[in-house]
């Protein structure tokens, strides 16, 4: 599939009224709202119709929300006045992007599985640059058993994460927490049902910015 291809599937699939993947947080994002606090500026790496970096920003966080689709943006702006909050907003291709307006305190990507392995090396590399020295990266997705359950996330198993990829790919960073579990989400009608997760909380080594 081509670019402009993704593209238009993506606005396609965002330009319904209803949202893909609910308008609550990732599970998993909401588990750890106790590493956030107000002011801290925090970018989230595809993020669709904006249910993460909106419950971001309700935190009082100075959130950046990245994705391709413009479908995608009007929905987030749209859901983050509903809750009465702002974000910084960039339409980019996430591949070409020159990851500006850094360093941030924290960088996440949640299910962000669209990315091929060229692709993930090369936005695992720029997630950790973007961080200042002790900030967060926070990545929550699908391992490959998730293709035999089918309740969400890619059917080609070369884009789904594992302990060894996570931490081979991490290695230079501080590990906190790296899991692989079963849960049942409930996430909008894309992500419905028992899945098979892995989620990583990592810190870049070095003092934390004064």
């Amino acid at each position: 599939m081509t670019e402009s291809e993704e593209l238009k599937r993506w606005n396609t699939r965002f330009g319904a009224d209803d949202y893909v993947f609910g308008t609550e947080p990732a599970a998993f994002l909401a588990r750890q709202r106790d590493l956030f606090a107000p002011g801290q500026k925090v970018l989230m790496v595809a993020d669709g119709e904006g249910r993460n970096g909106v419950f971001l920003a309700g935190l009082g966080c100075d959130v950046v929300s990245v994705d391709f689709s413009a479908a995608g943006l009007a929905k987030m702006h749209k859901l983050a006045a509903t809750r009465e909050v702002s974000l910084t907003t960039i339409q980019a291709d996430i591949a070409n992007w020159s990851w500006e307006g850094g360093p941030y305190d924290a960088v996440i990507g949640i299910f962000i599985q669209f990315a091929k392995p060229d692709l993930r090396a090369h936005i695992f590399r720029k997630m950790q640059e973007a961080l200042t020295p002790g900030g967060l990266l926070l990545l929550h997705g699908y391992t490959p058993k998730q293709i035999e359950y089918g309740t969400g996330g890619p059917s080609v198993v070369e884009n789904l994460y594992t302990p060894e990829l996570l931490s081979t790919a991490f290695a230079d960073m501080q590990i906190d927490h790296l899991a692989a579990y079963d849960a049942e989400i409930r996430e909008g009608a894309g992500h419905a049902g028992i899945s098979a997760l892995i989620d990583l909380i990592a810190r870049k080594r070095g003092a934390a910015a004064a």
